[in-house]
């Protein structure tokens, strides 16, 4: 069979990432890597502007001529076997709600209808690449979060994301279970750090990394801001990995760079909690992403006849 080469997209709140991944083997081209940082809450045609620009490039510098599909992973509230986006009163991308995104992709890079450009969930893409960069993960039970702006959650056993059933939240979400006066991602996200902050300090902070340097710096609120992150994840978590059964539990997304701020309080209260599992913290993020997504283009690339999938041309 010849070799099959998909774009990759990681497509975030407020950034793109884009890489070329070679679908026989699951491997990025390294060089293909292009990712912006932007505002989600552009009009639409100013952020397909951007996504254009960071396509085109990746696709450019891999060097790559032909393609066999694009999958993206994007976060919800969203339609992924249709492509329309949902997400609304998120503070992202509040001018997509309601619109087909893969129409959008497909006219921008003057592609043909029937051009495969797959969704997924982005958590689910995260865990599904972390298990493929892991063989031993492959057919065990993994939980992991991604920590962002939001909070996101996937459940998967055997390389398969578990959406259903009792071991899981009702479609494998986490960030609106309720806890404490709210739900879950008021508490475990950026805007949660923030409000952590503002209430033992009084001083409003305007991101999380603006409160990761004041850790840093050895700021003994903010050092305490990343505790209560830490016990409030471990809060939120345990009943799951309990039910799930769950083998890892993976951390990931950005807030996962300060993981030595609030990693020790999350571990104490697990283990008050009565869940010992080995816990791994991501470091290219990112890439487990790429991987993840393109993974459904695997899949169904491969239950599927070639002829049903057009080449991608420069």
């Amino acid at each position: 069979m010849k070799n099959i080469f998909a774009i990759g997209l990681d497509i975030g709140g407020s950034h793109i990432t884009a890489g070329v991944i070679a679908v026989n083997e699951m491997k990025l081209i390294e060089v293909s890597l292009y990712k912006e940082s932007f505002d989600s809450n552009l009009q639409a045609d100013q952020v397909m502007d951007i996504w254009e620009r960071v396509i085109r490039t990746s696709w450019k510098n891999s060097g790559v001529e032909e393609f066999q599909g694009i999958s993206a992973c994007m976060p919800g509230p969203f339609d992924y076997k249709k492509g329309i986006c949902w997400i609304k009163g998120q503070t992202k991308y509040e001018h997509f709600y309601g619109l087909d995104v893969r129409k959008l992709i497909q006219e921008r890079l003057n592609l043909s209808d029937d051009f495969p450009v797959l969704f997924e969930n982005d958590a689910d893409c995260f865990g599904k690449g972390e298990v493929f960069k892991n063989t031993e993960n492959r057919s065990k039970k993994v939980m992991a979060v991604t920590l962002g702006t939001g909070l996101g959650a996937c459940f998967i056993d055997k390389a398969e994301a578990i959406t259903a059933g009792n071991q899981v939240p009702t479609d494998g979400e986490l960030y609106n279970t309720l806890y404490k006066d709210s739900i879950a991602e008021d508490y475990v996200s950026a805007r949660g750090l923030i409000a952590s902050y503002y209430k033992l300090s009084g001083t409003k902070r305007s991101s999380g990394l603006e409160i990761f340097n004041l850790a840093t710096a050895g700021d003994e609120i903010a050092a305490q801001a990343f505790r209560n992150f830490g016990e409030d994840l471990a809060a939120i978590v345990a009943p799951w990995l309990k039910t799930f059964e769950a083998e890892c539990f993976i951390i990931g997304g950005k807030i996962a760079n300060a993981s030595s701020f609030f990693l020790p309080a999350f571990e104490e209260k697990l283990k008050e909690e009565d869940c010992n599992i080995p816990i791994l913290i991501s470091s290219d993020n990112e890439i487990a992403a790429l991987l993840g997504a393109t993974s459904l283009l695997y899949k169904n690339y491969f239950n599927q006849d070639e002829s049903a999938f057009s080449d991608l041309k420069k």
